[in-house]
């Protein structure tokens, strides 16, 4: 199991949430293409922690060709307050909201089937 993250991503959580669930469950080179199609902001990002995890997956000596994404959660991070003018002296709070995402890769194992013997028609 080999985690990555990235904290106070400048951008709401909702929004990467859309990305982070296409990748759920995917192996690495799959969402990585995905992550190269799509037109979201959040899938550059996503992208290179992807590639992130990988490495830190080489350097603790773990194979890579067998990972996969097995969780991806988006959480709140700090939220920016902003304020704009109003009307007759008021001001209007703008709240900019960021993420915190959390990847893990894990291995998936790879079972060898032996080939089926057919059997004998009975008669």
């Amino acid at each position: 199991m080999v985690t990555a993250s990235i904290t106070n991503h400048r951008q709401s959580p909702r929004k990467v949430r859309l990305v982070a669930s296409l990748i759920k469950g995917k192996t690495v080179a799959e969402a990585l293409d995905m992550l190269s199609v799509t037109t979201k902001r959040a899938s550059d990002p996503l992208a290179k922690l992807i590639r992130s995890a990988v490495a830190n997956a080489k350097n603790l000596g773990v194979p890579t060709e067998s990972l996969y994404v097995q969780e991806c959660t988006v959480n709140q991070g700090m939220t920016l307050k902003r304020f704009m003018p109003g009307a007759r002296g008021s001001a209007f709070p703008i709240h900019k909201k960021s993420s915190h995402v959390k990847l893990v890769l894990g291995t998936k194992s790879v079972a060898l089937k032996a080939p089926k013997t057919p059997k004998a028609p009975k008669k």
